[in-house]
């Protein structure tokens, strides 16, 4: 008999996952590189907008940011920050999404800057723009033996009632 690893989902789970993404200011960001289709992986700032999506700030010249424009399928990978201990024991979230280049926003560039104030030097030159990793599904891994899988809705914001 096979016994499936994964747990059914929780609110705990989802919770955790949602903390894991505001958190986040970096991820590793896989991409299918246009050239070759051999994946890339590359290491990227990252936040959440308004609604909870990952949110990248990438340059048009960077490798990855050619990749999403020739196909938008796109893989993040975030992690907790570990102190200290095992790393593969602390909760890390894999998400696979569809990239989408995201409008300019005032709001949005403003978020960025609150957390990362260092990015003034670059925001806003031309060859820079936001991309929205929109979540299409997800895999929690809350630690040892404690592996979820989730929907978008589990891992962005709830709407606001």
């Amino acid at each position: 008999m096979k016994i499936d690893p994964i747990r059914e989902t929780t609110d705990e789970a989802r919770a955790l996952a949602r903390q894991l993404l505001e958190a986040a200011r970096h991820a590793s960001l896989g991409t299918l590189d246009p050239e070759t289709g051999v994946p890339l992986v590359t290491r990227i700032a990252l936040q959440t907008d308004a609604d909870g999506t990952p949110l990248a700030l990438l340059a048009g010249l960077a490798a990855h940011a050619r990749a999403l424009a020739a196909d938008p399928r796109a893989g993040l990978l975030i992690a907790a920050e570990a102190a200290k201990g095992d790393a593969m024991t602390h909760a890390r979230l894999s998400i696979l999404g569809r990239a989408v280049p995201a409008e300019p926003d005032e709001d949005r560039r403003a978020r960025w800057l609150e957390r990362d104030p260092k990015a003034k030097v670059y925001l806003d030159l031309p060859d820079f723009r936001f991309w929205r990793i929109e979540p299409i599904s997800g895999l929690l891994n809350a630690g040892f033996g404690q592996a979820f899988k989730l929907t978008a809705s589990d891992m962005l914001k709830p709407p606001a009632e």
